[in-house]
């Protein structure tokens, strides 16, 4: 059986037949910790959003293996959610539990409990009542990682989990994520900070709309490598049409 847990042959995405990302192949493996880096605008999102079944491939194919959409737990970046939404934060937390209760089902007393013991753990204990829009966004962002932690799910994709919080936040976030990565769940999360990558993350797949490296974090996040990625982000045609590799006979 295959170490992979999600694999990926030939992979272009895109919009309105636009490429963001061309011809990616490789593999996550199962209870693989990587880091997605590259420069702004290099298909990083666009990958996550691909992984998730929300945008079609223009071209290649994405193999879940024995897993399944509803296999997956992701966080979007805060600025794609409404927080205005009058909804407190257990109530964020429990919509975690939407595919064991049904977007509309009803959740069971055991759930509740599973969903106060995830705020503990995040260190917003007695904020079960307040309005999720009355938060910091530090405080949202551990609401949101609680929601995932009673998710429960196998492969757990982050966009941009640690922008604009604070270090503590920081901290307590990654801590959260080592703990999944111990318990063999497959993690993928979006990043900038090299830095944190390179102390936290084990694998990181360089993206500037192509592969440029993808493998342990300390060969891919070579100067040499972040040199190309930027001389190819100031190279990007934004109008570029829909590419198709042509392999050889």
């Amino acid at each position: 059986m295959s170490d992979a847990a999600i694999s990926i042959e030939n992979l272009t995405l895109g919009y309105d037949q636009h490429p963001a990302v061309h011809h990616l192949d490789g593999q996550f493996a199962v209870g693989s910790l990587t880091a997605i880096v590259g420069p702004n605008g290099a298909g990083k999102s666009t990958l996550l959003q691909g992984l998730m079944g929300l945008l079609a491939p223009l071209d290649g194919h994405i193999d879940l293996g024995p897993w399944a959409i509803s296999d997956f737990g992701f966080l979007p970046q805060q600025a794609q959610l409404d927080i205005s939404f009058p909804i407190s934060v257990l109530d964020t937390v429990c919509l975690g539990f939407y595919r064991d209760a049904g977007l509309f089902g009803g959740v069971t007393p055991a759930m509740i409990e599973r969903a106060r013991t995830a705020l503990r753990e995040v260190g917003l204990e007695g904020f079960e009542e307040r309005p999720s829009g009355a938060l910091s966004r530090g405080q949202f962002q551990r609401v949101l990682f609680a929601r995932l932690m009673v998710q429960d799910a196998a492969l757990i994709l982050l966009d941009e989990p640690f922008t604009a919080i604070d270090d503590k936040t920081c901290a307590d976030l990654l801590a959260i994520i080592h703990g999944w990565h111990r318990d063999g769940r497959t993690v993928i999360a979006v990043l900038h900070d090299y830095n944190l990558i390179r102390g936290h993350f084990p694998d990181t797949l360089l993206l500037a709309r192509e592969c440029l490296a993808w493998g342990p974090t300390s060969d891919v996040l070579s100067p040499e490598n972040l040199s190309r990625a930027h001389l190819m982000s100031q190279a990007w045609a934004e109008d570029a049409p829909v590419c198709v590799r042509v392999d050889a006979a």
